[in-house]
């Protein structure tokens, strides 16, 4: 058989009577194969047609039209003539992949055979498997999972659609966004489909569900969803959860249904400050807005009255004072002004909108609000008692939230730690308030990367040393805890550049050995690297050498106050004993190199009668005296 050139999709073999098939065959073979001519087909093969001709616009091959013609028939014809069976479209897709789409289990298995990858995606992140759910294929979907498919696999897409936050979805999700009820309930109760995966916005299977009001089986399929243990306080675009689309797609069976739910946050709100009742009232849905008052919501996150008076709906108007609304709500006043400039903007809005009180906390879990991610949840702009604050937060019990707090408390009074405001308990999480920074000291060197210092020792590197040592100080005499994570994500500025120390959540108690200390006082290697690059014209980098230690010990007194010099004196005793218990090798390397320097060779000025001698081998190393 002869071999086609797959790259030049714009010309096709010569035929056995010599004749070179033209472009327009190859177009006249894409039409035979859509129109299902068997005959025009083998027709046009013989005479020279490029099997893997590629349409310009979709990169479309005869073979992925007849698999989307579901044509087994034409299939066979186009692979004995060497059609590629795994050739892609242009947006990734294979033979196989529109197998699925098609639902022919028969043609899914026959590319199987030929090679395919039962997992094999598309440049998008579709799978078969999530073909088959999309379109609702029962059999393609069950002649997959047999044949090992990932029921949980996430969609991976490009890098460009990740950074909007495409991407990430599950076939569950799939099925229940296109209404597929038979799909979803073997999903669920068969193959082991994780109900609550999210995709890259955060969204599970059940938002996906309710972003489709049109779907007939939706809310047959919200209680499936829930059925399986659904979140119900999940949230989609724009920060609404469940219980705010289904206000919005106005279901009054559906706000039944999710009201039902243990956990459900009733007073929770969208990015916008919105919550379930006020939509409901601002988009007239008098029933939806009754049953949210009678279960609970409060009437505190907006003017609801005002708003029913101006629809003329004045029993509206009385179930919302019976319940508590105000006649005359304020809002917060236009006019006020954070103290933060970097995370002012998010904090007008945050200030702004309602949010339902967490004791004496008003937060938004929301990214437009995200400060930071952490390995337990994450850390989020807030109010705490009115003052703007960074909020952490953690599983309630969590041993790492019982260090930070337990911590944080005995730090109260220092300045070089960040303040520790409170913390709020809140259905399973615990919320710790402490002081909100401008930026990290990684993005402050980040913002300096490059930048050359030529003679003098940069005063905002100095800084930044001395109040970490004076941060360390504090932290292990005045509050016994040592803070075992010392990194530069964990140091941070404030708008006056003042550097606090943060983070404690893997600090420990100091029980008195001295190796936990040594742990903070080691310099951590990404720390010393980025602090190197202000050196990097002169090339006077710090090196991992007795030398630069010595440097180290020897500017400890610049780095620490007088009077707080007398407290380390009290816990750890006479400094150079403490160092020569934390580097038991280094005293006598020092004198080892002291015992064998040739001093006259090299001081030869130092050994008149007059003055005393600092002797080499064999003599005694004097050095207190003023003329070594």
């Amino acid at each position: 058989m002869e071999t086609r050139d797959h790259n030049n999709p714009q010309e096709g073999p010569t035929s056995s009577s010599g004749r070179r098939a033209t472009v327009e065959d190859n177009h006249l073979l894409i039409k035979a194969v859509q129109t299902e001519d068997v005959d025009l087909v083998q027709q046009l093969l013989e005479g020279g047609a490029n099997v893997n001709f590629q349409e310009e616009e979709g990169g479309w091959t005869p073979l992925h039209n007849a698999v989307q013609m579901s044509n087994e028939d034409i299939v066979e014809l186009l692979l004995r003539y060497d059609a590629d069976p795994v050739l892609r479209k242009k947006n990734g897709a294979t033979p196989f992949i529109v197998a699925a789409i098609a639902g022919n289990v028969k043609l899914l298995e026959l590319f199987l055979s030929k090679g395919a990858d039962v997992n094999e995606c598309d440049f998008y992140g579709f799978t078969a498997f999530m073909e088959a759910a999309v379109y609702g294929h029962v059999k393609a979907v069950k002649f997959l999972y047999e044949r090992g498919a990932n029921v949980n696999l996430r969609r991976k897409t490009k890098e460009d659609q990740e950074r909007l936050r495409k991407g990430g979805a599950t076939a569950l999700m799939d099925a229940a966004k296109e209404g597929h009820i038979e799909v979803l309930k073997i999903l669920l109760d068969e193959m082991g489909a994780d109900v609550n995966a999210c995709d890259n916005m955060g969204r599970n299977a059940l938002i996906h569900a309710l972003l489709s009001p049109h779907n007939r089986n939706v809310e047959a399929i919200t209680h499936l969803l829930l059925d399986h243990g659904a979140d119900v306080n999940v949230r989609g675009e724009r920060g609404k959860t469940p219980l705010i689309l289904a206000v919005e797609n106005k279901h009054l069976g559906l706000v039944e249904r999710l009201l039902e739910q243990k956990h459900i946050e009733i007073n929770d709100t969208d990015s916008d400050g919105k919550t379930a009742l006020l939509l409901a009232v601002e988009l007239k849905l008098k029933d939806i807005a009754e049953l949210l008052c009678d279960r609970g919501a409060s009437t505190d996150c907006g003017d609801l009255v005002m708003i029913a008076r101006r629809n003329y709906d004045h029993s509206l108007v009385k179930c919302l004072l019976s319940h508590g609304a105000k006649e005359h709500f304020h809002p917060p006043a236009e006019d006020w002004k954070p103290q933060s400039s970097h995370w002012g903007a998010a904090l007008k809005d945050l200030h702004r909108i309602y949010r339902p009180m967490i004791g004496k906390l008003k937060f938004f879990i929301d990214e437009k609000y995200k400060i930071a991610d952490t390995s337990e949840g994450g850390i989020y702009l807030g109010f705490y008692e009115k003052q703007e604050v960074a909020v952490k937060t953690f599983c309630e019990g969590s041993p790492r939230a019982r260090q930070e707090v337990s911590c944080l408390q005995s730090s109260r009074e220092n300045s070089h730690l960040v303040t520790f405001y409170g913390s709020e308990s809140h259905r399973g999480h615990l919320f710790v308030c402490v002081t909100l920074c401008e930026q990290t000291l990684e993005a402050c060197l980040e913002v300096h990367r490059g930048e050359d210092v030529e003679n003098e020792e940069d005063e905002f590197a100095r800084n930044v040393l001395s109040s970490l040592f004076k941060a360390v100080q504090e932290l292990h005499l005045s509050c016994a805890y040592t803070h075992q994570d010392l990194q530069p994500q964990n140091i941070l500025i404030d708008s006056k550049n003042a550097v606090h120390l943060a983070d404690f959540d893997k600090s420990i108690k100091w029980t008195g050995d001295p190796q936990e200390v040594k742990r903070d006082l080691e310099i951590n290697a990404d720390v010393m690297k980025k602090m190197n690059e202000f050196y990097k014209k002169n090339g006077n980098f710090y090196q991992n050498t007795v030398g630069d230690l010595l440097k180290f010990i020897r500017n400890l007194g610049e780095h620490i106050d007088e009077e707080k010099l007398k407290k380390i004196k009290l816990k750890i005793g006479d400094p150079s004993r403490y160092f020569q218990k934390t580097f038991p090798d280094l005293v006598i390397y020092v004198y080892t190199k002291l015992q064998n320097t040739e001093y006259r060779k090299h001081f030869p000025q130092t050994h008149s009668s007059n003055k005393p001698q600092c002797d080499g081998a064999g003599g005694t190393s004097r050095l207190a005296s003023p003329g070594c």
